[in-house]
């Protein structure tokens, strides 16, 4: 039975909890639970503070996990990272008070910085003489409080840091998403590498819808064009002579104007379906 690691809490608990009952594997957590069995995909799920994740699994201790990309840089251990997932977007920013002079990260890195990645920030400038307060969480409050003069922090719409009066400078300091993480020599472990293959069977899934629709044979080459599908579309024929039916996956972004389309050209029956997982 293999180990994977989930986060127990916070912004990357919920899609994550998400993806896996959507990728067919079972997780049931009490306010007080640690751990759950899934003996159906032999697995052992463990929850965890996000930032912790990264630790177990490179140690070899958990087989895989899913965590933020920023947790792993800020622990400097490089579990094998298996997917990029599509969720908990966030970029690591300075800011200062919107009424600072400071307009640059070279002038950041000369005031103290308030952080909860000081090893990211450490690394972004590296070479300099920083002054950085480490805080568990709640840094934005820090300058206002008087303990920093800036902050690093993981921003995602701004509205946080413009409620607590501060603007960013400069680019991101690190770009961070929720990832799949595996441990040293995971492709001995066939769990981990089903696992790995049905998170990406479920994010082509989210990626492509399935259309389906009855086309007159004299129209099926140009209606094709609109459906190419993904190696071809699939055509049957139907009862009523000089008609077939077809089914082709859209890339769910263009599939609403290309079933407009289909209608404008003649087709009848136009059907847009939901894919529930997906392997190309």
């Amino acid at each position: 039975m293999i180990k994977i690691a989930i986060p127990n809490k916070g912004q990357l608990f919920e899609p994550t909890v998400e993806l896996l009952t959507s990728c067919g594997y079972r997780l049931t957590k009490t306010p007080k639970s640690l751990t759950c069995l899934d003996p159906e995909n032999n697995i052992e799920f463990y929850f965890l503070r996000p930032v912790d994740i990264p630790i177990y699994v490179a140690a070899g201790i958990l087989d895989a996990g899913v965590t933020g990309k920023d947790f792993a840089a800020e622990k400097s251990v490089e579990p094998t990272l298996l997917v990029d997932l599509h969720y908990a977007q966030s970029r690591l920013c300075a800011a200062v008070p919107k009424d600072s002079p400071c307009t640059t990260l070279a002038e950041v890195a000369d005031l103290q910085i308030a952080t909860s990645f000081p090893e990211i920030t450490r690394s972004y400038f590296r070479g300099k003489d920083l002054q950085i307060v480490t805080l568990e969480g709640a840094v934005e409050i820090s300058v206002q409080l008087g303990i920093a003069e800036a902050i690093v922090d993981v921003v995602e719409t701004g509205s946080t840091l413009d409620q607590a009066g501060l603007r960013v400078v400069g680019e991101p300091l690190f770009h961070s998403n929720a990832a799949l993480f595996a441990r040293p020599g995971h492709e001995s472990f066939e769990e981990v590498e089903t696992l790995k293959r049905r998170i990406e069977g479920r994010m082509v899934a989210l990626e492509y819808v399935m259309v389906e629709y009855d086309c007159p044979l004299s129209l099926l080459s140009r209606a094709s064009e609109l459906t190419p599908g993904i190696e071809s579309p699939t055509v049957s024929p139907l009862q009523t002579e000089g008609w077939v039916a077809v089914k082709a996956m859209l890339k769910r972004r263009e599939s609403h104007r290309i079933v407009d389309e289909l209608a404008k050209l003649g087709c009848k029956g136009v059907l847009l379906m939901q894919i529930e997982m997906a392997r190309i």
